[in-house]
């Protein structure tokens, strides 16, 4: 793997990713549109400047059981994001992923999520990950559903899963 950063403990490393952590200078450039040599030529998604543009609000997102920038280890190249929006509320922690169209259909999606929540119940505070996706996106459907997310509850036009151990 080609690397622009020296791995740290709170990296999360799957078959074919690295899920690291964002850091504050990360956040700036997607912001600022300072593209980077180590990401991807459409990353960031729109979904990555929302989540960027948070993170002064929310700090506790950039710590380790928060948000990650999810990159192809072939590549070393920064082909999303996944997040845990922490603090828990009563054992639940909520979950959110992108990847940029050049990189979906290759199963991404579904690695980084399960390999963050599995970790999200590592944390004594955690007892249950979850999503909430709209009817009308049945890829992330599909997400939840090869990362090993069970559907239990349908409200309107949601669908809501979660994951436990």
């Amino acid at each position: 793997m080609s690397s622009f950063r020296t791995p740290t403990p709170h990296d999360l490393t799957t078959d074919r990713l690295v899920l690291r952590p964002w850091t504050r200078a990360e956040a700036a450039a997607v912001l600022d549109g300072a593209r980077q040599p180590h990401w991807a030529d459409d990353f960031p998604a729109e979904g990555d400047g929302v989540v960027a543009g948070l993170f002064e609000g929310f700090p506790a997102w950039l710590d380790t059981y928060g948000h990650r920038l999810i990159i192809e280890r072939d590549s070393g190249l920064v082909v999303g994001s996944t997040g845990l929006f922490w603090p828990p509320a009563d054992g639940t922690l909520e979950i959110g992923y992108g990847i940029v169209p050049s990189r979906r259909g290759r199963g991404y999606a579904p690695e980084a999520a399960r390999a963050l929540a599995e970790f999200a119940l590592t944390s004594t505070d955690v007892r249950t990950v979850s999503a909430t996706v709209e009817l009308s996106n049945p890829p992330s459907i599909r997400v939840l559903e090869k990362a090993g997310f069970e559907w239990y509850e349908a409200d309107g036009d949601l669908l809501r899963f979660r994951f436990t151990e």
